[in-house]
Order: C-alpha cells, then structure tokens, then sequence
C-alpha cells in the first residue's frame, strides 16, 4: 500500500496503476476522453491534466497527464488546482471549435461523455465564430451510423478496433488537426466486434444504426438486467424498450465475464424480439383464438391423457423446462436435440462436472499464456472468447514490459517494445478461422486428424495418456513443437467444444487437458445455445427416440417448448416424426416450421418479457429479467405449462426455488439473486430512469387519464420511474448512472477499482469449480479408407446466420451469407467444378440442390455445410455424402 496525497487530503492505495485509474476509484470525477480501463494510457487527448508536487512545501507544481503518471509513495497531486482546472478547460474550449453544436439532435445526446466531461470541466460556452472543419460520412453497414464531424480525435475506436479486437479495415486517415477515422472507401466494417464502437467512442460518430431506425432517447429507455441469448458464453446485458418496443441492446459489465464489450451479434441480435413473425395470439387448428376460456380449456384437454410427451428447449430458461417436466413426468421428458447433438452435450457436462482443469472464466482465459483450439471455430460459434484469446496473447509482451520497468497500462509503449511478439496459440481446424493470422501454429485436418494429433500431443506430455500411431512425420514433427510449447506455460488453456460435431475431438480434448503438467491449467469448452448445458441438467433422451413409442401410439400429444425441431434433422426425418403425433402443443414466441403444423399454438415471452435462469459454458447460472411487460395474450412459458397442470406456482420464485431444489447441481443458486420481495429502503428498483418522460403520453390517444403503471409479482424491479436509485445488488441493476456520469463510462462508480469486479460482487454464480483428477480416454480409431468421390459433412459456423433467434433480426439479416456448400478448391478441380457450380448433395433422406463455393482454407475430403442458415438441410457432421455437379434440367429438393 502507498500514501497518495490528493487536494491535501491522504488515501490508502495501492501501487503499481496509473492515477487516473486510481483517483475514479477513490470516487473522484477526473476528465478523460482517450483513457479506457480495457485499453490502458496513451495519453493523447491532455483531458486529465493534474498538478504533481515535488514535496509539501512546493505551491507551484508541474502538470502532468494522470492517465500516464504511475502511483509512488508519498506522491503529491492538486486536483482541483487552479492551473490544472484552466488547463483542462482550454483543452477541452480546443476540441470543441470543430465540433459541431447539434447535441439536440444528436442520438448519443443525453448519455455522451463528451457532453459529461464538458459540464465537468466548466466549459459552458463558445467563444469560436470561425468556420468549422467538415467531413463526408461513410456507410459502414447495417449496424452503425458515421458522423465523423462530431470527432474530438480521441483516437479510442481505432485503438479498441485495430488493437484490441484485431480488425484491420478501420483506419486514421489525414494529419494534424485534420484527421479522419473511417474505412478507406465506404463499406461493411467487417470485424465481428464493430458495435463497441458505439460505447467506446465518447461522442456522437459512430451510433447504433438499428436504434436509429425506431429512435429513443436515452433517458425515455425502460432497462433490465439481462443475459444474451445468442450463444452459451453468458455476457450480461441491458435491454431497452420504449413503448412496447425493444430498442437495443448494451452492455452490461461482468468482471468476470463479457467486461465492457459485447460481440455484434449479442448487440444487434434482439430485433426478433419485434419481428413480424412473433406469436402475439394463440392458434387452435390454424384459426386465431381470443377467449382465454377456450384456450384453456383446449390445453388442458389435451393434456388430461397421460399419453403425453414434453420436448425441452436449450434457449428456454432452467425454470420452464423444469416446469415443463413436472407436466408430462419424467419418463416422458426428451430433450429437443438431434442424437449427436444430445451425446456430445452429455459429453461436454460430464467433463464441466468433474473438470480435469480450472473452467475459465473470460477474465481468466485472458490471463492464459498458452492457448490451444481444438476443433472449434470460436469467433463464430463463442465470439467473446475469441475478443478474450486475443488479449492472452498480449501476455508475452506484458512480460517483455516488466524487465524493461514499463507498466502494462502504458498501452503505446508496451506494444511498441513487444512489436510482434506474442503468447503462443495453436489452432487445430477443418478449416481456416479469423484467428490464424495471429496463430503460430496451425494444424489443419478433419476432426479426426485433430483427434488424433490431440490424443498424440497429450501421450507426448505425460506418458500415461494413450497413444495413437500412423502419424506423419509432419505430424510428428507438429506434436513435438506444440508439446514443448505448452510443457513451458504456467497457465495454458485448451478450448474445444461441439462445434465440430465429433466425440473423439471432445474426448481428445479431456486428455490433453489432463495430461498438462502446469498446476494452473485451464479449460473452456463452448456448447451451442444460451441454456444448452442447463437443459444437460435434466436427463432425457433425444426426440428422435420418441418415435418407436408414437408408432405403437403409446403418444398422442406432444408438448414442444420453445424448439424448432427441423433444426435438429433433415426435413424428411423431422417431418415423417411429425406426422406421427396425433396433438402437437407449440409453446413460442417466434414463427418457425415446427409451430406452423401445431394444433394448439401458444404465445409465449421472448426474453425481454420473462425471467429465468441460464447456465452459461463455465457453468455459472445467472438470472434475466423482463424488460417491458406481456401484452395481449402473450404469457410466461411456465405460466402455459402451469396452466395444464395444477397451477402448482402462482409466482416466479415459487418454481425457481422449485427447480433449484429437484436439482442436485443447481443447490448453490439458491441464493444467487434476491427474490421478488426484496426492497431497498421499503421500495422496489426501477426499471425506468428517473428522468423518464412522456409517461402521461402513451395512452393520450385512448383517454387522458394515466394508467396504473403494470404490477410486476415475479421480481424486486418494477415497470416505474418510482423507486430507490442507491445501494442496488448488481444482479438487479438495470443501468449505470452516477451524477456527472450519464454516460456508459459511469460504471466506474460501481466497480472496485475501474475494470475490475463489480461493488458488491459480480452476478450469477459457479456451479462446478471443484478440479477432479479425471480419466484417460481411449485414443481415437485408425482413420478410415473412403473413396475420392466421398466427402464427410463438417460443420461451418457463421456469426451471423448459424444462430436461430438473431436470423429474426433485419440488420443480421443482411450479414448472413447465401446458401452454398464448401470444397477445397483442389477437391473441386478434381470432381470437375467450379464456383457457383449447381451441385446436388446426396444425403439419406434427399437429394439437395445448393450453390458450390471454393473455400482454400477448408481441407481435403471434407464438405463444408454452413450450421442453421434458414433453409439450409441439416445432416450431422461426420455423415459420409457424395457430390455431383447437376445437369442443366436436373430436378430435387432444394
């Protein structure tokens, strides 16, 4: 600990941050524009200009920038010093000559730091009347706005973009006072985390274009804490809506999870939330029904007849699929995956469960310093992640600072010292990823060759793992350099997951992990959707197997939660299951093929209008909140399925303790998040900011009377701008808000220290930290002989496209690649085609006609099928196929 005198007053501190970062966490309001707590100092914008005194007899001082002066013992600053006030005044009087003055009509008008820091500096008013500087704006896709004559060239966007998230299409362009951030000519600004350019940049340039096309102010947004839906990492968010409308969506900080950013499909996903195909009425035999008599009444009916069956769902909460088995049992509870997909989540929960390996956090996998991908395309399938390994591999350059007495904070330096140089990250892929160019190893093979290279390298690091035999001597010659790379790392992570659709690539991947000799090793194995290891939980086998009991007519309805089951096979399959069912009950919030041949279709909440709890890939269960309340018909998925039984919970908490209870795994939730009666100082919290208006508006066209703002009985938050702003838990905080912080960068006030773990402790909370010894796992099978004509399915992942809820969204709508199938161009030369061939795939149920597309990074003897794109077939990876090139008048199903 040091002693830091500030504005004569001492604090206890510790050493080793720069003084910025030490003074916001002190409490004290400090300027700053370049300066962010992810990105660390560069010192370029002279926006947190303080005096250093020598000793405590010098009144003069010197200035200095905060951001760039490390704390020492005994160091001296004035803060509020007359000098340093009317430094930080110029300063800022300089950057706003060019600025322009539309902050009325500016969207990021009332949540701007820019405007935050100038009311802080006391700068309210202009004495420039010369012309100012001005730019053309560029188009940079469906999700973000460019208006570059808001710039104060405080240099963050390209700073986050390029450095940080490894895009390389976002660049300074021009000199001196005349600068130019954008792309070298309009277009898509393609890295996969474009959207945190919106929170990083303190002004107005770049904002959420798909806010702009239904605009809401800031301050007239209703929040909840929430949680993405769109993948199994778990970032925390914060949705806001207005007028029953979902607007946006923001981060929401985790110190242990997503940090300050979120991937562009968690931020731009949400608008199926106000898609047309949203289930706002329920539907008996295709015919809307209103009467909720009726519709009771039909549901309960079918589900009198004990022969019932219940299909869960891995994007439905824990509690609705709890709630869901109570109504049909146990023995008639199937999980809605396809057979591969079920045993290779069963696989990835055993290994969660007793973990040979610490599971990582993101927080933690950014301290790795050796990473090794095994089958799994993380940018696309765990994008988070991806951002995350990306920041590990700065750990070599951090440890190249520290014996030349740099701090890790002076973000410049350090990278100047490091230039190239960085942690090691071997990747093992059909195919090639975004992150190959920052890799220094890549090993490239079907998942079988990755199998089998993983159980090689793991044999090679410990002796008792099996071995595998008929490598190549380039093969060989790989195992050896990886297994002296991570034989050296005190901190290595293996990531895999399912994204491969292979057993031996998961299994391969346990023995690794346990065969590393670093006592802080770590894992991380990603799984397809929000709840996929939550739903794990409740045994159950796949749908598929239902169907011998349907034909003896042992079933005659079939309850489906939250599933599109032709997600999970091909067509044919899925619909031969299908017509089997004699009662199909639909339980959704969106129109997919599977709730179009429903009998009795019923509406159900998407996550902005319902709470639950969700497992992320580290296991940790967390709670989200509904944002806006249920309209019309719309109810609660649990409250449907309450409805057909006894009507066993008239409350929330009621079937969450519930489900805790029945779950052996789930005991250490039971008191992760407070419950609906929980009050700060005699009141709920707010879902509403307290400078919300209109509220007497929204209803002015039916009557003029305000009504009673909606009773929310399932959570501490209330739909109201009444309520205590103070001392809220984290779990239960919409947003950040602070005096003179209107901005996102007001999370400083409910942190520990900036970028570290929330006041009050970091919401959700871990169910498997234990570290077991683990099991050898049986090498994987020669590979097998297969002809030159035959091509093994594998799996391609795309960010936007392959993820069922976000294809309901416009903007990731027009990201989405067209349909194809992929070869390896000397594959293709071989079968005689060409790009864009017509080509027909000959699967077991069809004959499919797709577009061919050349793809050089994919390997030899496999075809590449792009995962969930909307009318994509879906056949399971490793399936053996055969490919031809169609002939004019050729006919099958498309």
């Amino acid at each position: 600990m040091a002693t830091l005198h500030i504005d004569g007053q001492a604090y206890q501190v510790s050493l080793g941050d720069n003084l910025l970062k030490t003074a916001l966490a002190l409490g004290l309001d400090l300027p700053y524009f370049c300066w962010h707590p992810a990105l660390g100092s560069v010192g370029s914008c002279r926006q947190c200009a303080v005096l250093q005194y020598h000793n405590a007899e010098d009144s003069k001082g010197r200035l200095v920038m905060a951001c760039m002066t490390p704390v020492s013992d005994g160091l001296r600053i004035g803060l509020q010093a007359a000098e340093a006030q009317q430094f930080r005044s110029d300063i800022l009087e300089l950057l706003m000559t060019n600025h322009p003055h539309d902050c009325p009509v500016c969207e990021e008008g009332g949540e701007c730091h820019l405007q935050d820091m100038t009311v802080l500096t006391g700068h309210t008013s202009r004495r420039f009347r010369s012309l100012k500087r001005s730019h053309q704006n560029q188009y940079l896709g469906p999700f973000i706005n460019h208006e570059m004559n808001r710039c104060i060239a405080c240099y963050r966007c390209v700073r986050f973009y390029n450095d940080y998230a490894g895009g390389d299409d976002l660049h300074v362009l021009g000199i001196h006072n005349n600068v130019y951030f954008g792309r070298h000519e309009p277009g898509v600004l393609e890295n996969e985390f474009s959207g945190n350019l919106v929170e990083v940049c303190p002004t107005g340039v770049f904002t959420d274009k798909t806010l702009s096309q239904h605009y809401t102010r800031k301050w007239d947004l209703q929040a909840a804490p929430s949680i993405c839906m769109h993948c199994s990492l778990g970032c925390n968010t914060s949705p806001g809506e207005r007028y029953g409308q979902l607007r946006r969506i923001v981060n929401r900080y985790h110190g242990e999870v997503n940090g300050y950013f979120l991937c562009d499909r968690g931020r731009f996903g949400y608008d199926f939330v106000n898609s047309s195909q949203r289930i706002t009425t329920a539907l008996i035999k295709q015919q809307a029904q209103s009467d909720p008599e009726i519709i009771t009444k039909h549901w309960r009916k079918l589900c009198v007849d004990q022969k019932i069956i219940g299909i869960a769902s891995s994007r439905a909460s824990l509690e609705a699929n709890y709630a869901l088995q109570q109504l049909v049992g146990q023995d008639n509870f199937y999980q809605g995956l396809g057979l591969q997909e079920l045993s290779l989540i069963k696989q990835v929960l055993a290994l969660l469960k007793k973990p040979p390996a610490t599971i990582a956090t993101l927080k933690q996998v950014e301290s790795a310093d050796a990473v090794i991908i095994l089958g799994e395309d993380i940018t696309n399938t765990a994008p988070r992640l991806a951002l995350a390994v990306r920041q590990a591999l700065r750990n070599e350059s951090f440890t190249l600072a520290k014996t030349l007495q740099l701090a890790r904070w002076l973000d410049a330096a350090v990278r100047e010292a490091a230039q190239n140089q960085h942690s090691p990250l071997i990747i093992a892929s059909c195919h090639s990823t975004r992150l190959d160019g920052v890799a220094s190893e890549v090993v490239s093979g079907n998942p079988e060759t990755i199998a089998r290279f993983a159980f090689a390298l793991a044999h090679r690091l410990h002796g008792k793992s099996p071995s595998v035999s008929d490598l190549t001597p380039e093969q060989q010659l790989q195992v050896e350099r990886v297994a002296k790379v991570l034989s050296k790392a005190q901190r290595p992570l293996v990531i895999s997951g399912t994204g491969s659709h292979s057993s031996e690539v998961l299994a391969a991947a346990a023995n690794l992990i346990k065969a590393l000799p670093a006592s802080h090793k770590m894992m991380s194995l990603v799984v397809p959707d929000a709840n996929s290891i939550g739903v794990g939980l409740f045994d159950g086998s796949s749908f598929i197997e239902a169907k011998q009991r349907m034909d003896k007519g042992d079933i005659h309805t079939v309850v489906v939660l939250e599933n599109d089951l032709y997600r999970h096979g091909e067509h044919a399959e899925i619909s031969d299951w299908l017509d089997s069912v004699k009662h199909l009950v639909v339980i959704d919030h969106s129109l997919n093929p599977t709730a179009e041949r429903a009998e009795l279709l019923l509406p159900s909440a998407s996550f902005a209008e319902t709470e639950g709890t969700l497992l992320s890939s580290e296991g940790r269960a967390q709670r989200f909140f509904a944002v806006m309340p249920l309209s019309d018909q719309v109810k609660h998925n649990w409250r449907w399925l309450a409805l057909a039984a006894a009507d066993n919970w008239q409350q929330f908490d009621q079937l969450s303790l519930a489900c805790y209870q029945a779950i052996a795994e789930l005991e250490p939730a039971l008191a992760m998040t407070p419950n609906a009666a929980y009050r700060v100082h005699g009141m709920k919290i707010p879902r509403q900011p307290h400078r919300y208006s209109g509220r007497t508006a929204v209803t002015a066209d039916i009557h003029v009377s305000e009504e009673q703002q909606p009773q929310d009985l399932n959570s501490a938050l209330d739909f109201s701008m009444e309520g205590s702003l103070g001392h809220r838990p984290p779990a239960l905080n919409p947003g950040v808000w602070a005096p003179s912080w209107n901005s996102n960068q007001a999370v400083n006030k409910f942190q520990d220290e900036s970028g570290d773990h929330l006041r009050g402790g970091d919401p959700g909370v871990r169910l498997f930290d234990k570290v077991y010894k683990g099991r050898w796992h049986p090498p994987a099978k020669p590979l097998p002989h297969r002809e030159p004509s035959e091509l093994v399915i594998q799996p391609l992942h795309h960010i936007f496209g392959s993820e069922e809820l976000s294809n309901g969204a416009s903007a990731i709508k027009q990201r989405s690649p067209d349909l194809y199938v992929a070869l390896n161009p000397a594959q293709a030369q071989d079968l005689g085609m060409r790009d864009n061939d017509p080509v027909a795939l000959h699967s077991r149920y069809a004959q499919y006609h797709l577009p061919l597309k050349i793809l050089p990074g994919l390997c030899t003897g496999i075809l590449g099928l792009p995962v969930g794109l909307p009318g994509m077939p879906v056949i399971e990876g490793g399936t053996t196929v055969k490919l031809h090139r169609l002939n004019n008048g050729e006919a099958g199903n498309d």
